[in-house]
């Protein structure tokens, strides 16, 4: 998704944990795209990068052809301004995985570890039928 880079953030680890729920971990350095004029970032933003991380941690956990389909359901809730030029951590993880749905949190902190944003999704999955 060029819109992840373009914005300023980045994806670089994923896994699964010992329960096999998947998680992905990345960065945030706001671009100017990303922000209003006073230089703070957008909270359409932050919904862009929590829903991408939520997604990433699903496809992390899921295997073979399954992947997630859709976001069906999505809360973003930011505490903190997130500002250009400014660094910041974004992890998404598993809360929960069903048949055809999935259940996840995102979060976007400060190097500090400060909550800047948070955000909750549930995900429609794609399981396509063995061959």
């Amino acid at each position: 998704m060029p819109i992840i880079g373009a914005v300023g953030g980045a994806f670089a680890a994923y896994g699964v944990d010992g329960e096999d729920l998947g998680w992905v971990g990345g960065t945030f350095t706001p671009e100017a795209l990303a922000a209003n004029p006073h230089g703070i970032v957008q909270a359409g933003v932050h919904s862009l990068l929590l829903d991408a991380a939520m997604n990433f941690a699903i496809n992390a956990a899921l295997v073979g052809r399954d992947r997630t389909k859709a976001t069906l359901e999505l809360k973003t809730e930011t505490m903190r301004p997130a500002l250009v030029g400014t660094s910041y951590a974004l992890r998404g993880e598993v809360v929960r995985m069903a048949r055809q749905v999935a259940y996840a949190e995102g979060t976007l902190r400060d190097l500090e570890g400060d909550l800047v944003s948070r955000a909750t999704g549930t995900f429609l999955l794609h399981r396509p039928a063995a061959e």
